[in-house]
């Protein structure tokens, strides 16, 4: 495969940095491949109209998308198969295109997964604590699980959403326990948890602050972020000042668009070279907002 066209669906999504590292990396394995981005605001189009773009881009020769917010569950129904971790989870953030099929793929969680490998070597995954169970909460706590947490309690503002994921994942995991605690009680659960994986929207440029009390943070504890734009949240500069170890969510980002690239390509690309692009896309974008 010399040639390809493949693409991003979502909202707000037109200062992603995904088409970067899919063409880049593409053109170091030789092939010629665009990527595009479909933004459904820009496009005057909402999540209801998703199965008639879906048939557009099918129809334009797509070798496969990446899905994101608010699409990631929605798309399921129009796929013919999902793999066994997408169908897990609920939610795809990546459809391949063969023939006439169309199969569903969450590399949310395995770029979480690789992240926590590359950035985290050695932590102790006991007791863990994760802040959101909405959005990108079921990717990370299952790759948490994965990564062999033996016990995941899950802390979120809408308590029901948070039971309905942690009976997921039990299911998933019945051997290890997860759990859910209200807001008010999450000094009392983290002062247990060898690390705290941060799943909601706040620390982005648009939420800015931090999603818990900076005295909670202890240098024997571990953090994970989600959040990568800005890429030194507030919670991982205030963690690292705390003396903890402190994962920034730009290796999610980078591993799940890595194991996209290898689904659409069937190649397998440089992931520390694709980080190393991510890392300078960032430090440029910083740049230009001061």
């Amino acid at each position: 495969m010399s040639s390809l066209l493949c693409g991003l669906i979502g909202t707000g999504i037109r200062a992603s940095l995904t088409p970067s590292l899919h063409m880049t990396e593409g053109g170091r394995h030789g092939l010629d491949y665009e990527y595009r981005i479909l933004d459904l605001a820009e496009l005057e189009l909402t999540v209801d109209d998703l199965p008639a773009l879906f048939q557009r881009v099918r129809g334009e020769g797509y070798r496969g998308l990446n899905i994101t917010h608010p699409c990631k569950r929605r798309v399921v129904e129009l796929l013919d198969e999902l793999s066994p971790d997408a169908a897990r989870l609920g939610a795809v953030n990546t459809v391949l295109f063969e023939g006439d099929r169309a199969t569903g793929y969450n590399t949310d969680w395995s770029g979480f997964r690789r992240s926590l490998d590359r950035g985290l070597p050695g932590a102790r995954f006991g007791r863990v604590v994760q802040l959101g169970a909405g959005g990108a909460g079921a990717a990370v706590g299952y790759a948490t699980l994965d990564r062999g947490a033996r016990e995941l309690t899950l802390v979120d503002a809408d308590p029901g959403r948070a039971g309905e994921l942690a009976a997921t994942l039990g299911t998933h995991f019945p051997d290890r326990r997860v759990s859910v605690a209200a807001p008010d009680r999450l000094a009392q659960v983290l002062v247990r948890a060898d690390g705290l994986v941060h799943a909601t929207p706040m620390g982005m440029a648009e939420h800015p602050g931090m999603a818990l009390p900076a005295e909670l943070l202890r240098p024997d504890l571990w953090v994970a972020e989600v959040v990568y734009r800005p890429v030194e949240t507030e919670l991982v500069r205030t963690a690292r000042a705390a003396g903890a170890r402190a994962l920034t969510g730009a290796g999610m980002a980078v591993h799940q668009a890595a194991d996209a690239f290898e689904i659409f390509t069937g190649v397998v690309p440089d992931a520390e070279r694709m980080a190393a692009q991510m890392d300078a896309l960032l430090s440029r974008e910083a740049l230009a907002a001061k």
